[in-house]
């Protein structure tokens, strides 16, 4: 159940509707679904956060670099040459839909987009995404932890009762 966690597509919840499905006690279900779960989004923080870490400090080195604080012939770039930093014209549609994204984050932020994203997006890409727009990495964590805990609870809560009340009839 854990490997079925760590799935994507899959998560926590719907390991432990098949764990709970196989005959599995659903604390047991659940729970190795949530570890399995909670493994790979530990996993896509730390990634993002080192490679957010790696883009942002090599813009402030590039920006150093156009400020003229280095003269080596290795380091010479312009902003201008670097893709990082190089000003890209958006479309309107871009405009409107980072407006809106902007918008619905700032109102619901880390908790409510945490908690509300797994309707949509699996776990990983949630925490990824929240990471690599600068939130703290503890944060994100933690909500995630909450969320992939009511989710998969919810979901063992719901096919425990369907299977219980099934097999009465």
């Amino acid at each position: 159940m854990m490997l079925a966690g760590a799935i994507p597509a899959i998560e926590s919840d719907v390991a432990a509707v098949i764990g709970i499905v196989g005959g599995l006690n659903p604390s047991v279900a659940a729970g190795a679904g949530i570890v399995g779960n909670f493994v790979t989004v530990l996993l896509t923080v730390l990634l993002t956060s080192r490679a957010r870490t790696a883009v942002m400090s090599r813009r402030s080195r590039v920006a150093g670099l156009a400020a003229g604080s280095s003269t080596s012939l290795l380091d010479r770039t312009t902003p201008d040459e670097d893709p990082l930093t190089a000003a890209k014209p958006e479309s309107k549609s871009r405009q409107k839909g980072r407006k809106r994204l902007n918008r619905w984050f700032v109102r619901f932020g880390v908790p409510g987009a945490s908690l509300l994203a797994p309707l949509a997006l699996p776990t990983q890409v949630t925490s990824a995404i929240l990471v690599a727009g600068g939130s703290p990495r503890a944060w994100v964590l933690l909500w995630q932890a909450i969320a992939i805990i009511l989710w998969a609870t919810l979901a063992s809560v719901s096919a425990w009762l369907a299977l219980t009340v099934v097999f009465l009839i």
